[in-house]
């Protein structure tokens, strides 16, 4: 994308912009003024930290020999990586300043962002990941769930790219304890290399052994289990307007389809109603299907993890093999789409399933397919 070739940081002074930063992202003047805990951030506000941080990125022998498009995928990450710090930073009774959830609103902040930039989907999810998984390194020993998180940093991202960011955060930073944080953040390089997904996606024997390790991480990655599905479940992800009806009637001809649209015009409940008598109906005519062992499409938008996984729970549950299609659409398409339905779904709701957009990754399902219907 032309604004990353012209804001990233390139030879010989391998400068960063930040006047012009600012002046192009209304969320970087955002940063501006922002207050940090002065324990860890004694440098100043988070608009400070994020230039140091970006300063540091560019000064590092490694990040410099990476391939330009590389450097400038990465560069987005330390540049977005505290984005949502406006909006997660409290003022604590002690007198201390937190800023918890910050690492997962800002993925979703970032996907929001780099989707009206037009980001081609895997390179937005690479820098969304890395965004979201940010701090992992800084006390990754410590976690009981490190492994899952290391492979699916491997899956979307790469794990030496989020040691490169976390690496850049800490130096953008003065605090006392860089020294510590360093040693854990390599660490953590060394912990992804022994698990053999540093630089390259985790391997799995087969997609049905990785989607049960993800379901069920006291699993052995390298077992491959044995694929007991009865049929294929194909669940739809996608805002409205996206064009999963045309989607489904092109390339999933002949089966039954499970709609919430259908059903919420069957029950008279409207977009901005109360969707659980919706979504009860939804799984109750899924499990008609999935008992008699029917491959069948599930259409619903989707768009959190939290809805799909209730879908994919119940698939898994009666062995079937879950594919996902995530449907996008360039955000002009897609609202033009919309106005251009029988029945419209208001702004006001597209807008809130934006803020809440998580796209399908490979730890969802057996498998994943990000398509651009537009």
């Amino acid at each position: 994308m032309r604004v990353w070739a012209e804001l990233c940081p390139a030879p010989p002074s391998w400068t960063v912009p930040w006047d012009a930063i600012v002046e192009m992202f209304a969320w970087a003047r955002r940063l501006e003024g922002v207050p940090q805990d002065a324990v860890h951030h004694a440098e100043g506000d988070v608009a400070t930290h994020t230039r140091m941080a970006c300063e540091a990125l560019a000064a590092s022998a490694e990040w410099r020999a990476r391939p330009e498009d590389e450097r400038r995928r990465l560069f987005a990450a330390v540049l977005m990586h505290d984005v949502a710090k406006p909006d997660c930073t409290r003022h604590e009774d002690d007198g201390s300043i937190t800023a918890h959830g910050h690492s997962r609103r800002g993925d979703l902040m970032v996907r929001r962002i780099l989707w009206e930039l037009g980001a081609p989907v895997s390179w937005r999810e690479h820098v969304a990941a890395l965004v979201r998984h940010h701090q992992v390194p800084f006390w990754a020993l410590e976690r009981p769930d490190l492994r899952q998180i290391a492979f699916r940093v491997s899956l979307l991202a790469r794990n030496d790219d989020l040691v490169l960011l976390a690496t850049a955060d800490i130096l953008g930073r003065i605090c006392g304890d860089t020294g510590e944080v360093l040693e854990n953040i390599a660490l953590y390089r060394e912990y992804c290399a022994e698990q053999r997904c540093l630089d390259v996606p985790r391997v799995f024997p087969s997609d049905h052994a990785r989607f049960w390790f993800f379901r069920r991480p006291d699993r052995d990655p390298d077992w491959a289990a044995y694929d007991d599905t009865r049929c294929a479940v194909t669940v739809l992800s996608g805002l409205p307007g996206v064009g999963k009806d045309h989607w489904i009637a092109a390339n999933r001809p002949g089966l039954p389809v499970v709609s919430l649209d259908a059903l919420r015009a069957e029950l008279g409940v409207p977009p901005t109603g109360d969707q659980r008598p919706v979504a009860a109906a939804a799984q109750e005519r899924a499990r008609v299907h999935l008992r008699a062992g029917e491959s069948f499409v599930w259409n619903a938008t989707n768009v959190s993890r939290q809805l799909r996984g209730q879908a994919i729970g119940l698939v898994a549950d009666y062995r079937g093999r879950v594919e996902v299609a995530a449907l996008e659409a360039a955000p002009g398409v897609l609202r033009a789409r919309n106005r251009a339905r029988p029945a419209p779904v208001p702004d006001g709701v597209i807008d809130r399933l934006v803020r809440r957009w998580e796209t399908p990754d490979p730890t969802e399902a057996h498998r994943v397919d990000w398509i651009a219907t537009d």
